[in-house]
């Protein structure tokens, strides 16, 4: 009979300050996943009020508790101001959290994927291959799969970008982050040559004009009819990679140590980058190419919450919805009553952030060098 384990004082003392310590994890996870609840709640406010009409907050909440059935809310607005919340400005603050957060999840797994603090659908190539095919359909006018055409163009383009890119990469079993970075810019580059191609040499002028303005990215002319293929998007996204978090896990300690783990790495990624460029295309289809979102989130959220993906996933997606509705509003006020593509806005904030991360792994290597 095998004599039960007695703990001394010493690691009675580490085992509980080790839970002690996951306790205090998990409350500071609650802690920011709470006030990410409520600011996205506050933006969601600030997205319906601000605009060339100002409403108040107490009557944006009336007209959407009105609209949901609450007759016990006194009505004082114009029904003018009732359309413009619930028909104009309600579907694009949706759609700016659904994109928002979608970008942020999307790069949150391909860093994890790729083993690349760089990796963002935008740099890597994969928006553009998703605009290229998106625009592809509309200047020709496919119609091959009904209604769902351009999203279905959109993931193609967005799946062969990122193969390419990867492929390109990888050389003698391994990724450096230049290459990659190379590579994504010589993809991008040679898609948006194609795409400028097409437009210039379309005979339709005014779609032309109007494509060119949607490859900036923005959330205007959304409806309520074409949000729930995005929803559904993000919906789907965002369980499968909370369910594969674990193996998102194991990437981050290098393929060698997945392996062992049991991970079939190869199977793994291939499964994984469809899903991403399924996202991806549908966002792209959606609002157009955003870029910077799933650059930046991932690492701002790991700085929160540390780098276990069950945590990082949920917390980059409410982040994401946060971050695209402020910049969707900053785009309609900076300069109105000119709305400034809200893609712009995104690459202004992104550049910076892609110089200084990379300045960072610059200084890290040369450290490591020295050392």
């Amino acid at each position: 009979m095998t004599a039960p384990v007695v703990e001394t004082g010493t690691e009675q003392a580490v085992r509980q300050r080790r839970e002690g310590d996951r306790r205090a994890d998990r409350a500071g996870v609650t802690v920011t996943l709470v006030v990410l609840a409520v600011l996205l709640g506050v933006s969601a406010t600030a997205g319906l009020a601000i605009g060339s009409v100002r409403v108040p907050p107490g009557q944006v909440w009336g007209i959407m508790t009105h609209a949901l059935g609450a007759d016990w809310v006194e009505r004082d607005w114009s029904q003018a101001r009732a359309t413009i919340v619930l028909e104009v400005r309600a579907p694009r603050v949706l759609l700016g959290a659904v994109a928002g957060a979608g970008l942020a999840v999307v790069g949150t797994a391909l860093q994890a994927l790729i083993r690349n603090p760089l990796a963002e659908p935008y740099l890597l190539g994969v928006s553009s291959g998703a605009s290229l095919g998106a625009v592809v359909v509309i200047v020709f006018g496919v119609t091959w799969f009904g209604v769902v055409s351009l999203p279905v163009a959109a993931f193609a383009g967005a799946l062969g970008a990122l193969l390419l890119v990867y492929a390109t990469a990888r050389t003698g079993g391994r990724i450096t982050s230049a290459r990659l970075v190379l590579s994504g810019v010589a993809v991008a580059a040679m898609l948006t040559a194609v795409l400028n191609l097409l437009l210039l040499t379309t005979d339709r002028g005014n779609e032309a004009r109007a494509v060119l303005a949607w490859t900036l990215g923005g959330l205007g002319g959304v409806s309520w009819d074409s949000l729930w293929l995005p929803g559904a998007a993000l919906v789907l996204g965002i369980a499968t990679l909370l369910v594969q978090a674990r193996n998102l896990n194991l990437l981050l300690a290098g393929e060698e140590a997945a392996t062992t783990m049991g991970l079939d790495v190869a199977r793994f990624r291939a499964r994984m980058f469809v899903l991403l460029s399924l996202v991806t295309g549908i966002l792209v289809a959606a609002c157009g190419p955003i870029g910077f979102v799933g650059l930046m989130l991932p690492h701002i959220v790991r700085l929160a919450v540390g780098g276990d993906h069950r945590r990082v996933l949920p917390t980059a997606a409410l982040g994401g919805a946060v971050f695209l509705m402020w910049a969707d509003i900053a785009a309609r006020v900076v300069a109105a009553p000119m709305e400034i593509p809200v893609g712009v806005l995104t690459a202004l904030c992104g550049g910076p952030f892609f110089l200084w991360l990379m300045r960072r792994d610059a200084r890290r290597s040369t450290d490591r060098g020295g050392a």
